[in-house]
């Protein structure tokens, strides 16, 4: 059989009818653009019904270049990948698969993200991006951390002073018996001990005759709301045993809870 000449679509290309509004009208239109109206199938051939507008199964083009998957035993025109994104990613309904959902950073979804096989995140983190502050055409990442307790923290140094001071409003916004202290000696050893924790003060002490001079770092867990549970049962957000009300999840409530 003689192979077929590629076919070039200069404008746009329709299969159906409808006015496929995203894509522009008349002189607005984008260029290069294609609008389906039913199903298409890409890859795999074995889909048995008709599951959705646009179904991808994994490459089996032959003329296709052989890619190397990391950690995978199945190379080449057979990887076991339907879909790969270079970029971001938008869905605007629920988000449903039969298997794990693999995130590397964050995964952010309009809709319910819902996984019979289980959402497995790998490394999603709560951070931020800005301009470096020192660097020209350099940005700036940092993650916050994380832990299974809602903790606030303090911290700062001490110098010739023998307590450190806590935010008038701890006492109602932390629990007291929750507070750790963490403190390094400046200059020189000087067996800093936490002798007592009041409501407003850490109060410190060292060897007679010397004073105390040290950085501090002080945790605590917070009071006002119910305790964290870290670990429950469920497949998404939805199934938090607790008050879903008092959080804001990354990639779940970010969209859908009222300002």
């Amino acid at each position: 059989m003689a192979k077929l000449p590629d076919a070039y679509i200069g404008k746009r290309l329709f299969v159906g009818e409808g006015r496929p509004i995203a894509l522009g009208i008349g002189p607005a239109e984008v260029r290069g653009s294609s609008y389906t109206e039913g199903p298409s199938i890409t890859g795999d051939a074995g889909f048995p019904n008709v599951w959705a507008g646009a179904m991808f199964g994994p490459l089996q083009n032959s003329e296709s270049p052989t890619p190397f998957i990391p950690g995978s035993l199945s190379m080449g025109i057979h990887n076991p990948y339907s879909l790969s994104v270079v970029g971001s990613s938008a869905f605007m309904g629920p988000v449903d698969t039969n298997k794990g959902i693999n995130v590397g950073t964050n995964l952010i979804a309009q809709g319910e993200v819902a996984s019979r096989g289980g959402l497995h995140v790998l490394s999603a983190k709560k951070n931020f991006d800005i301009p470096h502050p020192s660097k020209k055409n350099w940005r700036l990442r940092h993650t916050c951390p994380e832990a299974p307790t809602n903790d606030v923290y303090i911290r700062g140094k001490v110098k010739n002073k023998k307590y450190i001071q806590l935010p008038e409003y701890w006492k109602d916004f932390v629990y007291k018996d929750s507070i750790t202290v963490s403190l390094t000696p400046i200059g020189a050893h000087q067996d800093i001990i936490v002798q007592r924790i009041d409501n407003d003060k850490i109060h410190l002490q060292a060897k007679t005759g010397i004073p105390i001079h040290c950085y501090y770092h002080v945790f605590a867990e917070r009071k006002d709301g119910e305790k964290l549970i870290p670990e429950y049962e469920g497949y998404t957000p939805a199934d938090y045993p607790g008050d879903n009300n008092q959080y804001s999840i990354s990639g779940y409530h970010y969209d859908i809870k009222e300002n």
